[in-house]
């Protein structure tokens, strides 16, 4: 398809792009739901529970599915593809949280 390497340029900004998008997604609907003053100690804990994990797998997940799949790599990647659908389905769980900013909640004004 690409006989120089050159030409590879542009697909690989395109990957990239996309990429950091996945990355920084969940940050973003995070962010938008949590409290402004804790949001550091929240985003902190939220990293933890997405490097710990990702740490375990890259450390395990080989070993276990070599030793369930042996000689067949396919399955990891079926094994992924499910997590992410796993995943998906649960975001739709997440109800979507607009944030009321620059209006004033009338209950608390003193007047």
């Amino acid at each position: 398809m690409f006989v120089e390497p050159s030409k590879l340029r542009l697909p690989q900004g395109g990957i990239g792009i996309a990429w950091a998008s996945i990355l920084a997604m969940p940050y973003a609907i995070l962010a938008s739901s949590l409290p402004q003053q804790k949001l550091g100690i929240y985003m902190g804990l939220f990293n933890i529970f997405i490097v710990v994990p990702q740490l375990l797998v890259a450390t395990v997940i080989g070993q276990i599915m070599l030793w369930l799949f042996p000689g067949e790599p396919l399955w990891t990647m079926l094994f992924a593809a499910a997590s992410w659908i796993i995943a998906a389905c649960s975001m739709t769980r997440v109800a979507p949280v607009v944030p009321n900013r620059g209006h004033s909640d009338v209950s608390n004004s003193v007047g």
